[in-house]
């Protein structure tokens, strides 16, 4: 087929399809709007019949409410005077042009009403149980499958002495309202568990479309569109919307709009479109042909060009036969195309393997040359840089001056001598070196680093980059690119978490690296798998020898590793973002064996550890205000207790959600005190009861001199500051002596007792002895 006819072929369908398309669009849109106009129109009758039921059943309250006030008939619903009652009732029912009266005693005991038997069970529990809750119902029931909008209003002198309540049917006086309202028709339907209709009123009888109904008792949405036909055979549009569903009927308001009419002018609409695009047809097929024939010729040749030059070939100029302007433009763009190709080619290579901001290269250009390096079979190191503080450089200063700070160090690396190699940019403040050898003596790594690491200007001032180091070489720790970038990563991790400047990697910390990262991952489902428990320490008052609280230590055994030391997945859930899932499930696991104890008549006491994370949460206070409520606890039997370092972290955020828990009134102690950087007039600021001795100055309390000096004055200044002192890590009885000669409060240690299962709490303390300190030095 000849290119002229194939462009008028497709030219001539483009045309057809383009405008049967818009015509059937535009006719299904014109349809559509039609339909969503009468689904608006449904709605707002929908809207109309709420509010039609929300004002009666308004006055309908305010004619409860009058009646419920009436002296008289308060006195006579507190004598029971039953011939009285239903007087009043029947009076003011007429009055209020109720359907239904009713008067029930404290328990929902019919005492009078019209349509119950007297002393029956209140036939609207769900109502009456509202009622009860909020002091007043109003709503939709059923009574006999008839639907009622009724009222239920308590009766007081001045106690609560009974419920009063009247409702009105929802009958055909109401749809006709609304068909007088909103030009629709309405119906009211109601079906029992069967499915068979037990009551309709409909402002039309003929032409209601019944909606369908689900016999299985599932909950209908709130309202549902529909298309139907009636019996008439006239078609409507319904909006069925439910009444009131419970497991004996089903109530349904339908609101409904005649679809012939309102798309009586959509069909005539319809043939003066097809008139349209029969015209536009003829047309265009004279088009159509006229355009293939001009257009033709030197699109032949621009495509010939065009595939030349995609194929890779050059070509110098365009055959001759593009001489319309549009098409001689087009030739003269295909030329200069192909030059630009091969620039932005170059262009797009260079970016995607360096970074736009240093110009280094990045990651994937790194593996690339690691990768060669390796192939080449040459020893190298890597040097794996970590920008400390960069953020805050960002904060500081904006992030244009970071951004200069950044390329400066860059250039910096970029120009080292030998033996480096290249430098690269991984990550936002990740830098690393290439070195052309096996691995660095200390003296060259120092060499290196004084040359980065030199001050740098940043708005007139000088910021020295705190640069932290992992370093990796090859052949001696991986022979992939994929490895070695890992392992520097470790090593560079490891360096971070210890404070450390510099860390080369160590053969194990690959596999340390893949069980934190094991640990990490089943941490989130230890939880749900029942992997986690509470163990529990005792701590005796010294004043007394008595066990005072117990401290709430969460233990992890694992499917595969067995027991995993806290220390261990604690800090990992603290990195990993999942310690405030663990916080949820212990505060939820030792408040239920609180509420258990308690059961058993054993009143204790429990310390819970935060973290950080968690003394910044301000919504800890209501969660653990809602755990004492919800399991019957009172504050005295839960303590919290938060390490200095984790208060220093955020001492603002810190400060006030323990101000809202010691509100609460929970005591609060400082665990791991003399371990951090804060002082006693720090703690002092903040709403702490007690301090805890770190173990370190307690464990060989007997034997060293300078730390008996230490305990001896946290004690006496916190007993200054009116705190509490708790002394942790007591091993043996000369350590006890000790702190009950210094004053200390409470004692805890394996001295008294290692941390317990939950279960043998009560039978330890059944065993338990007061413990006998005696104090006959002076220290």
């Amino acid at each position: 087929m000849r290119f002229r006819t194939r462009l008028t072929l497709v030219l001539l369908t483009v045309v057809i399809i383009s405008q049967l398309a818009t015509g059937a669009a535009f006719l299904r849109a014109t349809q559509n709007d039609a339909l969503a106009k009468g689904q608006q129109r449904l709605e707002v009758g929908a809207r109309v019949f709420q509010q039609l039921l929300d004002i009666r059943g308004e006055q309908l309250r305010d004619n409860v409410a009058i009646l419920a006030d009436d002296f008289g008939f308060k006195s006579a619903v507190a004598t029971q005077d039953t011939a009285t009652l239903y007087s009043v009732l029947a009076n003011h029912g007429d009055r209020a042009q109720a359907d239904m009266v009713m008067l029930s005693d404290l328990s929902g005991n019919m005492l009078a009403s019209s349509h119950h038997e007297q002393q029956s069970e209140m036939p609207f529990p769900e109502l009456f149980q509202r009622a009860r809750q909020t002091g007043s119902g109003v709503g939709v029931v059923i009574d006999d499958g008839q639907p009622y909008e009724f009222v239920l209003l308590p009766i007081r002198a001045p106690n609560l002495i009974g419920w009063v309540g009247m409702g009105f049917l929802i009958d055909e006086e109401v749809t006709q309202e609304i068909n007088a309202l909103t030009g629709l028709e309405a119906g009211i339907i109601t079906y029992d568990s069967a499915g068979d209709v037990r009551y309709l009123a409909s402002s039309n009888h003929q032409q209601l479309a019944m909606p369908q109904v689900n016999i299985n008792g599932e909950q209908q949405r709130s309202g549902n569109l529909t298309r139907g036909q009636t019996s008439n055979d006239k078609r409507y549009l319904s909006y069925s919307s439910p009444l009131l569903t419970d497991e004996y009927y089903q109530s349904f308001v339908v609101i409904q709009l005649s679809r012939d009419e309102l798309l009586s002018a959509y069909s005539r609409l319809q043939w003066q479109l097809l008139g349209i695009v029969a015209l536009i047809l003829v047309l265009t097929l004279a088009v159509a042909a006229w355009s293939a024939r001009s257009i033709s010729r030197p699109l032949m040749a621009l495509a010939q060009a065009a595939k030349r030059i995609g194929q890779g070939e050059r070509v110098e100029r365009i055959p001759a036969g593009a001489t319309v302007a549009e098409t001689h433009q087009l030739a003269t763009t295909l030329l200069s195309m192909q030059e630009d190709i091969a620039k932005r080619e170059a262009t797009l290579l260079h970016q995607s393997r360096h970074d736009r901001l240093t110009n280094l290269p990045n990651r994937t250009r790194a593996f690339e040359d690691i990768e060669q390096r390796i192939k080449q079979s040459h020893a190298f190191t890597l040097l794996r840089l970590w920008i400390k503080d960069f953020r805050s450089i960002n904060d500081t200063f904006g992030y244009e001056l970071g951004d200069h700070f950044l390329v400066s160090l860059a250039q910096r690396m970029h120009n080292l001598p030998s033996p480096a190699m290249k430098a690269y940019r991984l990550d936002g403040d990740e830098l690393m070196l290439m070195i052309r050898q096996n691995a660095l003596e200390k003296h060259q790594r120092e060499e290196i680093m004084a040359l980065i690491s030199g001050p740098i200007r940043l708005d007139n001032s000088f910021i020295t980059p705190s640069l932290t180091t992992g370093e990796v070489s090859h052949p001696t720790h991986g022979d992939s690119a994929h490895i070695l970038l890992r392992r520097s990563d470790i090593a560079l991790d490891q360096a971070r978490r210890l404070g450390h400047h510099h860390k080369r990697y160590i053969e194990g910390q690959d596999e340390q690296h893949l069980r934190q990262l094991m640990l990490i991952r089943d941490l989130q489902n230890a939880v749900d798998n029942s992997e986690l428990w509470m163990a529990y320490q005792p701590k005796v008052d010294t004043a007394t020898g008595h066990v005072c609280q117990f401290e709430a230590l969460m233990r992890w055994r694992h499917p595969t590793l067995g027991f995993v030391p806290p220390d261990e997945f604690i800090g990992l859930a603290e990195r990993s973002g999942d310690i405030g899932l663990l916080t949820k499930w212990m505060l939820t696991d030792v408040c239920q064996q609180l509420h258990a104890w308690k059961n058993n008549n054993f009143h204790l006491s429990v310390a819970i550890n935060l973290s950080a994370s968690d003394v910044a949460d301000p919504s800890l206070p209501q969660h653990i205000h809602e755990l004492l409520e919800h399991y019957g606890l009172t504050t005295d039997q839960l303590a919290l207790e938060v390490t200095e370092s984790a208060v220093m972290q955020d001492v603002e955020a810190a400060t006030k959600t323990l101000m809202a828990l010691s509100q609460l009134g929970l005591k609060i102690a400082v665990d791991d005190y003399g371990t951090g950087y804060s002082s006693l007039a720090q703690i002092k600021r903040l709403p702490v009861d007690e301090l805890k001795i770190d173990k370190s100055f307690v464990l060989k309390l007997d034997a060293q001199q300078e730390d008996l000096t230490i305990v001896r004055s946290t004690i006496e200044m916190g007993h200054n500051l009116g705190l509490k002192i708790v002394a942790e890590g007591v091993e043996n009885s000369a350590s006890a002596m000790i702190l009950n000669q210094l004053r200390c409060d409470y004692l805890q240690g394996y001295w008294i007792a290692k941390p317990m299962p939950a279960e043998d709490i009560t039978r330890w303390l059944g065993a338990f002895k007061p413990l006998q300190l005696a104090s006959t030095a002076t220290y």
